[in-house]
């Protein structure tokens, strides 16, 4: 079973979830106003917040990039109105703010702070890498909010497969430096994210190349037994290791979780109406994960991750 001290930031209110992504939809559509103005949709999304609240959450995530891919000028506008609606529905419950643009990010922590109380929770932006630190972080002088620093490695590539965890580990600590050393973060402050990669597609691109949980897994324990870097945050979006699986997705995600936990893993982004940290986990599921964790680039590790997820998509697909 998972650690209820485990920091849960619930992913619910995602443009790119469907449900969500059609209420927010309508209420776009609807136009200026539709978020002051009672209806179902907008009673579906102030729903989403409440309940996330009630089960734990200790960050409301909000993303609505998929309402910007052709004018990013429409998910700025709705950032800075989604921010408002969560900080006036959360109970000071903070936001992270999600976005993989920069205008977004920062319209989002512009919004959170818009006369608010002095007492007001200190928001979370996600997420920074090594190209954008010297544009978002120094917003800290200004508004203070914590960080996700996804690590992202540049040179991973189907001819000379992908780096190794001393990289992603480098990357960490080089984003860290300038976060302290630069900006006045504290290293509780700042969370790194070593990426999710679906289970179902995480086989080795060539042979004697490690796997992507491997790497995710083993950059989490460097980074939590670094001594220069003690007090940071590990997190990872674990929804993203069941995608294009056959079923038990729930299941998976929980002993995703708790293997990354054991590795030194504080944080996730989660659907946290799963009460992750109160129920087990299926030994099975902990055995498939396990062998996802190990494959060092070995044949035999890679062998038995390849077995084990052969077995578990042919339970998954047994007529009933």
């Amino acid at each position: 079973m998972e650690s209820t001290s485990l920091i849960q930031i619930g992913e619910s209110v995602h443009a790119s979830i469907p449900r969500p992504h059609a209420a927010m939809k309508e209420l776009l559509e609807a136009g200026p106003g539709a978020l002051e103005t009672t209806s179902e949709q907008l009673d579906f999304i102030i729903s989403l917040i409440s309940d996330q609240i009630e089960h734990r959450a200790d960050y409301l995530e909000v993303n609505v990039d998929d309402f910007g891919e052709d004018d990013q000028q429409v998910a700025v506008d709705m950032m800075r109105d989604y921010t408002q609606l969560v900080r006036k529905h959360s109970g000071n419950v903070p936001i992270c703010i999600d976005s993989s643009n920069n205008d977004v990010l920062k319209t989002g922590l512009e919004a959170w702070y818009e006369n608010a109380p002095a007492d007001i929770s200190v928001p979370m932006l996600n997420s920074v890498t090594t190209h954008t630190v010297d544009i978002i972080l120094p917003l800290r002088e200004k508004y203070p909010f914590k960080v996700i620093a996804l690590l992202v490695a540049e040179q991973d590539s189907a001819a000379g497969g992908i780096e190794g965890a001393d990289k992603l580990h480098e990357m960490a600590r080089r984003i860290f430096d300038a976060a302290t050393g630069n900006y006045g973060f504290q290293p509780d402050d700042v969370f790194f994210d070593t990426t999710v990669f679906p289970l179902a597609i995480d086989m080795p691109m060539m042979p004697g190349t490690c796997g992507y949980t491997y790497r995710a897994f083993e950059t989490i324990r460097l980074i939590m037994n670094d001594p220069d870097m003690k007090g940071v945050h590990t997190s990872l979006g674990v929804s993203n290791c069941v995608k294009d699986l056959p079923g038990r997705k729930i299941g998976v995600c929980r002993a995703y979780l708790a293997k990354a936990i054991e590795y030194g893993l504080d944080t996730a982004i989660v659907n946290v109406m799963h009460d992750y940290g109160l129920k087990p986990t299926a030994p099975d599921l902990m055995e498939l994960v396990e062998a996802f964790a190990r494959q060092d680039g070995s044949s035999e590790t890679s062998q038995r991750a390849m077995e084990l997820m052969g077995l578990f998509c042919q339970a998954c697909r047994k007529p009933k």
